[in-house]
């Protein structure tokens, strides 16, 4: 695509589409290692700083952004979890992670992580970010010069910056994974056939630990997010709406799914999100064409089922910024032209997982009793053979996973 008549241009050396958590991570340690780098967005700063999504990083993620200098006093200090609990039939299974792993997560919500890195990239680095731009159209990512255009929302001017690299973090919907597949990227999906209900509650936490519900009319879950704030999930059909959902319902349900011997009531409150989730996964294959390299949403989702998402963009970001740098320091491209397959084992390591443990999660209630069988039996290997735990244990925290 050429870049219309009249467009002001600009030269940087990495152009960075997205400003989720693989683009702000990528632009704060580009900036501060010196490379010249410009990140834009689509929307507000108002909106990225509130938007709610992920909110479990694995515990290796948390070190490779302290060593950075990227894990501030808000993350470094949130509040950590070593185990979970899996509930059926009215027994609680804890699967302690932590114990046979040696390795936790902590509860951050993104936007808390989001916030924290444009803090540290626009106000404290003084970084060039541009939020709200329309437009946004990738040029030449096949030759030595390619560009981003984009119109400016304060003018309207349409503008364009040259560059040596795109890191398309822009997400499913991006231009960023379009130009990728348009230039021969396979996209590989898996549709688990099932809907979660999203939920983000005004009511604290009813558990110290992330709580499964495996049920027959669904599966359901219970995610701290904030003393205040808690995360649920219920299965419902795919496509089903929101306003299937009212309060009574939702909690009526939720009551009984989680519902467990011993079980500590659950604190209800107003629900302050409800949005349908169609479960599913996808990769993009390769992640890197010419110029332009994927890291996030656009290459690759993982279904909610094992808090994955945000830890794999993080992962993404963390090698693309040190094949960059390892580009404008000595020149070394190895880690760049290297960086699709090593971003790849981990993603179809996370994916394998994650459809592991969906079946767990749906199997009780598929309506065949052959899966909801092989559920239960993976659920007590899972929570009582500690060989077996262990090695699922480095999976669930991804300190196992590059292989």
């Amino acid at each position: 695509m050429e870049a219309r008549a009249g467009t002001v241009g600009e030269r940087t050396g990495v152009v960075i589409v997205g400003a989720g958590p693989a683009g702000l991570t990528l632009a704060n340690l580009l900036r501060a290692g010196g490379v010249d780098c410009v990140l834009l967005e689509t929307e507000s700063r108002e909106f990225i700083e509130q938007r709610p999504r992920a909110g479990f990083l694995e515990e290796w993620v948390v070190r490779g952004l302290e060593r950075r200098g990227l894990a501030g006093p808000g993350l470094l200090g949130a509040q950590a979890h070593g185990d979970c609990e899996f509930r059926l039939e009215g027994e609680q299974h804890v699967f302690r992670y932590g114990e046979l792993s040696g390795h936790r997560h902590f509860v951050y919500p993104q936007q808390l992580l989001v916030t924290d890195l444009v803090r540290a990239y626009a106000d404290g680095a003084g970084g060039d970010v541009r939020f709200g731009v329309r437009d946004v159209a990738l040029h030449g990512i096949g030759t030595d010069a390619p560009a981003v255009s984009f119109t400016d929302p304060r003018t309207g001017q349409h503008r364009s910056v040259t560059c040596d690299f795109v890191a398309g973090c822009d997400g499913a919907r991006g231009v960023s994974r379009k130009a990728m597949t348009e230039h021969g990227a396979g996209v590989f999906r898996h549709d688990f056939g099932v809907g979660w209900l999203a939920l983000l509650a005004e009511a604290p936490p009813s558990a110290q630990r992330v709580v499964f519900g495996l049920h027959s009319r669904g599966f359901a879950a219970h995610m701290a997010r904030s003393p205040e704030v808690t995360r649920y999930y219920l299965e419902c059909p795919p496509g089903d709406s929101p306003e299937n959902w009212p309060h009574e319902r939702v909690w009526s349900e939720l009551r009984l799914r989680l519902g467990a011997h011993d079980a500590t009531p659950l604190n209800e409150g107003a629900l302050i999100e409800r949005r349908v989730l169609d479960m599913h996964n996808y990769v993009v294959e390769p992640m890197s064409y010419g110029r332009l390299h994927l890291a996030g949403d656009a290459a690759h989702l993982v279904a909610p089922v094992a808090a994955k998402g945000m830890n794999l963009a993080l992962n993404d970001a963390l090698l693309l910024a040190d094949a960059f740098l390892a580009h404008y320091a000595d020149g070394d491209d190895g880690a760049l032209n290297g960086y699709s397959e090593t971003c790849l084992r981990r993603v179809w390591q996370y994916q394998e997982f994650n459809q592991w443990v969906s079946e767990i999660l749906h199997g009780p209630s598929s309506g065949d009793p052959f899966r909801a069988g092989v559920a239960a039996a993976r659920l007590r290997r899972m929570t009582r053979s500690e060989r077996a735990g262990t090695a699922l244990a480095g999976l669930y925290i991804g300190s196992d996973a590059d292989h």
